[in-house]
């Protein structure tokens, strides 16, 4: 089977969680998804996707604070 974040094959498995009806389909709305299951695929796609953003971010706000670059305020809005 694939996975829907990349070509990797995927061991699916079987889980029973209590949700939320109502959370549940508003997330299927909003994900355009066609089932209940591909809702929640879709939810942890996207946590797993922003955990990764996160990541990079961090991961560059620390590489230039480190650099001491300084910035300059050349239109001189900052103030």
């Amino acid at each position: 089977m694939e996975g829907g974040m990349g070509t990797a094959r995927v061991t699916v498995v079987h889980k029973h969680f209590r949700l939320d009806a109502a959370k549940l389909k508003r997330a299927q709305k909003l994900l355009d998804a066609p089932t209940e299951t591909e809702t929640v695929e879709r939810a942890i796609d996207m946590a797993i996707l922003e955990h990764e953003r996160n990541r990079i971010a961090n991961q560059a706000h620390d590489r230039f604070v480190r650099s001491k670059a300084t910035v300059r305020d050349v239109y001189g809005v900052l103030e």
